[in-house]
């Protein structure tokens, strides 16, 4: 049967900073996020099903990303976990939310990490196509699924 592609796009706001970075961005500074997420899949194809015809239902999608991604990420800093430890320990004493990731949070390498997130939980019935990271207007990265070798 034939393949049909699903995208939903997402949006949040998250912080970061890149240690050791030699620009402007070495400095904790936000960004307004934009995420797509696309997957790959046949429709269903049983006329009992409330989901016949879907790939997936796009609030299943919804919520999967939610659960996997933004929860986590919405409004909080990510830095990387070898940042120092001094940030790190006011920034938990004030309760702020911090995520502390094994990576330089990169757009590049959160990509990466929220492929990781989503192949795990999403039905044997899709799989992830392709991902797509703005941190500005104009600045973005892409992940493909065809592109792994």
């Amino acid at each position: 049967m034939t393949k049909i592609r699903l995208t939903r796009l997402f949006t949040f706001e998250m912080a970061h900073a890149l240690n050791g970075y030699d620009g402007a961005c070495r400095h904790i500074h936000g960004h307004s996020y934009k995420l797509q997420v696309t997957i790959i899949g046949t429709p269903l194809a049983d006329k009992a099903s409330p989901k016949n015809g879907m790939v997936l239902d796009f609030s299943d999608l919804k919520q999967l990303v939610q659960e996997a991604i933004l929860n986590q990420l919405d409004h909080a800093l990510l830095l990387a976990d070898d940042s120092s430890p001094e940030l790190i320990a006011l920034l938990e004493k004030l309760h702020h939310k911090l995520e502390l990731v094994s990576y330089q949070p990169t757009c590049e390498n959160m990509l990466l990490d929220f492929k990781a997130r989503l192949q795990k939980i999403l039905p044997a019935s899709v799989s992830l196509h392709s991902l797509k990271l703005w941190e500005t207007q104009n600045s973005f990265a892409e992940w493909f699924a065809s592109d792994e070798i």
